[in-house]
């Protein structure tokens, strides 16, 4: 006879803890039955908020990801917390449910009236380079994103939404303070540690190297050769670049962004056309595979 495990309730100030986790605190419990009363009397005096669709505000929180906002971010912004946020965008599967369908018109108000210049009022934010390149290390040493983001005391899917940051201007490529400390944090700790010795699967350990040798992500070490670049957006590493990828991503540039010929661009090299054309097809071959 097998007996189940209960969970611990990540907090003890909503709700959930006593309905999802069935947790059976006193005060959880007083909490749940002062809500219960409450929703009682209103139903009686006809003041009862009846759910709405969760779709909006799902579309919302969408919205305010593309443009740079993780949920914590989003949450933090609204009062509410992470996990209000996260039920709307990620199934439930271990607690027996989907993505939210319904909610309160006030939880979906606090949501709606969020807005990145908002968000960035009100909380402390930085830019994400260096954030962005602490986890990118681990991940070359062999670091899960779910395990960095357990040390790192944030929500699991954190490492991953800052790493789709990437791409964003730098104006918007930010996170918040405090996420930024607890990843330097976390950086110094597990550098110095093997994965394997800290109980991470040797299968995910060579998933997340091989990762980050696809991208060229610099491992810690090569970081310490440049210790003030680590989160300096106007520094670019080569790192795992040879003299043709670097004279390929040159002639890029050139070509796309000054406007020059293939032709002019070998000359403002110092090389001849015929070595830019291999080089920039040698790069398209391995960008391709």
């Amino acid at each position: 006879m097998t007996t189940a495990i209960r969970r611990e309730a990540p907090n003890h100030n909503t709700l959930t803890c006593y309905t999802a986790y069935k947790c059976r605190l006193p005060d959880c419990v007083d909490r749940y039955n002062t809500s219960v009363r409450n929703r009682i009397r209103a139903q009686k005096a006809g003041t009862w908020q009846v759910f709405i669709p969760a779709e909006p505000v799902r579309q919302h929180i969408r919205n305010l990801q593309a443009e740079g906002m993780i949920p914590a971010d989003i949450a933090a912004a609204a009062g509410v917390n992470p996990q209000a946020v996260l039920d709307f965008i990620t199934p439930s599967p271990g607690k027996g449910r989907g993505r939210k369908q319904r909610t309160t018109p006030e939880m979906a108000a606090r949501i709606l009236a969020v807005t990145v210049e908002a968000a960035a009022a009100r909380a402390n934010r930085v830019p994400a380079t260096g954030t962005i390149r602490r986890i990118q290390a681990l991940v070359a040493l062999g670091w899960p994103l779910k395990t960095i983001a357990a040390h790192a005391g944030i929500y699991l899917a954190g490492p991953s939404d800052i790493l789709q940051r990437t791409h964003l201007p730098a104006e918007r490529a930010i996170v918040l303070a405090d996420t930024e400390q607890k990843i330097k944090a976390t950086y110094d700790t597990l550098r110095a540690a093997r994965p394997e010795r800290r109980g991470v699967p040797k299968r995910l350990v060579t998933k997340s190297k091989n990762w980050a040798s696809a991208n060229r992500w610099p491992k810690p070490t090569y970081w310490d050769k440049h210790p003030d670049a680590i989160d300096d957006p106007h520094f670019t590493p080569e790192y795992g670049l040879t003299k043709a990828d670097i004279l390929a991503e040159e002639s890029r540039w050139l070509i796309e962004t000054a406007g020059l010929t293939r032709a002019q661009a070998a000359e403002r090299l110092g090389k001849d056309k015929s070595y830019i054309d291999r080089v920039l097809n040698q790069t398209q071959l391995k960008a391709a595979a």
